[in-house]
């Protein structure tokens, strides 16, 4: 018959420090795996299997929507729908590719750069999609082309830029300063999620009287920045494994939880943002907005895009640069002997 042999698992002080994980012990894939070992993987436990799935179903899922949403709505004529589907493209987008970056990351020391480059930049284009569908559907009716409606999109694709620069250069002060690695990373995606968040949450509680457009999306978009706080949280926090290091190793740490939070908050995000698209249509305080274009949508993705490409294509060759310099070779081999 024939057999196919799963790839051996590794204890964190047999990988380099580049891989380890804070407070996870056990179930490591070799630095140094084959595509067929990191496939093979997918249907072996490890201490990324679950990291991988629950992300790759989710992409499913919301391409799955997009895919409904395409055949119930009039998506080449009607204008009005391209902000969402701009958005929920993006939602397909980060889960798919934080799927694929923690499949392959084990390949090498340079493929894991790359593989969370690119992670990196399908979060920040996930921010400016959100932005692009705020500013169509859940700008409150008081801000409606206001000059900060004008310059929100724009303002969202520069966002994406920066959120993905630092975060790629994050990547690269993490040897020395994994600390400050961190923060620069947690501030890298908060400032434009709180960015993006300036309609909804002046909407939510600060804006009274009339043209504050409070309908049945508002609950959802409450229960979304909850769980956006959860995720947050589990992400800053490191729990439950720091709590008990080696316990959480397969089953329940803190990444895993992240997945899943931000999952949910990106459900609870979309179905809010359709409900508000579909309650606003034609409301009539409403009605004077400059309708959205290519350029607003279409344009402000494509051009989110291209910046992040760039991007990545500059850290990836600073960072093969730099490995193969002696510098980095002799760098790489201390923390293999660190390790």
């Amino acid at each position: 018959m024939l057999s196919v042999k799963l790839p051996r698992l590794m204890e964190i002080h047999e990988v380099p420090k580049d891989f380890w994980e804070e407070s996870i012990i056990s179930g490591y894939r070799s630095p140094r795996s084959s595509i067929t070992d990191c496939i093979l993987s997918l249907f072996q436990l490890n201490n990324e299997t679950l990291n991988i799935w629950t992300h790759f179903l989710a992409a499913w899922y919301f391409l799955w929507r997009l895919l409904v949403f395409t055949q119930t709505n009039d998506i080449w004529r009607d204008s009005y729908t391209w902000p969402a589907m701009a958005f929920m493209v993006t939602c397909c987008g980060y889960p798919l590719a934080s799927s694929f970056a923690h499949t392959f990351n084990t390949m090498s020391v340079f493929t894991r750069h790359i593989c969370f480059f690119i992670d990196y930049a399908a979060l920040s284009l996930y921010s400016l999609g959100s932005g692009i569908a705020y500013s169509a559907y859940v700008f409150p009716d008081k801000w409606v082309n206001s000059l900060l409606h004008h310059v929100y999109v724009p303002c969202s694709v520069c966002n994406s830029l920066i959120t993905v620069t630092l975060a790629c250069w994050s990547r690269l002060t993490e040897p020395q300063s994994p600390r400050l690695s961190k923060a620069v990373r947690i501030l890298a995606f908060t400032y434009p999620y709180l960015y993006d968040s300036i309609p909804l949450l002046y909407r939510m509680f600060l804006c009274s009287g009339k043209g504050c457009t409070y309908n049945q999306a508002v609950p959802s978009h409450c229960v979304h920045l909850l769980l956006a706080a959860v995720t947050v949280t589990l992400f800053t926090l490191h729990l439950p494994e720091r709590l008990a290091p080696g316990r959480f190793d397969y089953v329940g740490h803190s990444h895993q939880l992240f997945h899943l939070s931000s999952v949910l908050a990106t459900i609870t995000q979309l179905e809010a943002i359709l409900m508000d698209m579909q309650l606003r249509r034609g409301h009539k305080a409403t009605l004077g907005r400059i309708p959205p274009s290519v350029a607003s949508s279409w344009g402000a993705l494509a051009m989110g895009i291209f910046l992040n490409l760039i991007v990545i294509i500059a850290f990836s060759l600073h960072m093969l640069t730099f490995l193969q310099s002696p510098c980095g070779i002799n760098c790489y081999k201390n923390r293999v002997k660190q390790s």
